[in-house]
């Protein structure tokens, strides 16, 4: 009855492909690119997107640290790059939104 049952365990490899709870989740905002930026009435930078989306994009450290937003070359280098749209990942129409 004292059998040592650790030593009886044959161990085979787990399944070779990892299950879906152990993969990463990807992104799932789909990704735009940014085509320009304007001030809104208040003086915050909104980026606008090639996908139609409009995106506040507030310097107001500690909460949102984004410095480049002020500068305008920054500004400028971001022109033309990618940028995840959390409006088109929730299936919102460009139409549907006030800009």
């Amino acid at each position: 009855m004292g059998r040592d049952l650790l030593h009886k365990n044959v161990e085979t490899t787990s399944v070779t492909k990892p299950s879906p709870e152990s993969e990463r989740k990807a992104d799932r905002r789909a990704q735009s690119t940014v085509t320009g930026f304007h001030q809104d009435e208040d003086g915050h930078w909104v980026v606008e997107l090639s996908c139609g989306h409009t995106q506040h994009l507030r310097h107001q450290p500690p909460w949102q640290a984004r410095p480049w937003v002020l500068d305008p070359l920054q500004r400028q280098q971001r022109i033309g790059r990618a940028f995840a749209c959390g409006w088109c990942a929730q299936g919102a129409d460009s139409d549907t939104l006030g800009n």
